[in-house]
């Protein structure tokens, strides 16, 4: 079985997508849920099939959702706090910023 699917991004955070069956309206989606996201700029469009590879989500969890809500949302993915990263010396320096 395969389910057509239209691919939006977020304006509001980077990452951030939205996916919907082809032909869906933007404007039936709960509207806290249109806030959250922001303005969406279509992305593509996909036929979403169990054999489908996605780079960042199980496709299968895509489409029971696509069947059971009528959408998905892919958060962006996490990112480390890059203050962890930063060398010792940098974290005790007394120069001005």
């Amino acid at each position: 079985m395969s389910l057509p699917c239209s691919i939006y991004r977020s304006s509001k955070r980077q990452g951030m997508y939205l996916y919907l069956p082809t032909g869906a309206a933007l404007d039936e989606l709960p509207a806290a849920l249109l806030q959250y996201v922001g303005r969406l700029e279509h992305a593509m469009d996909l036929e979403l099939s169990a054999e489908r590879k996605l780079a960042q989500e199980d496709v299968l969890k895509v489409m029971e959702n696509l069947n059971a809500q009528g959408f998905h949302v892919q958060m962006p993915p996490q990112q480390d706090d890059y203050i962890q990263h930063l060398p010792e010396e940098l974290l005790t320096r007394n120069d001005p910023v």
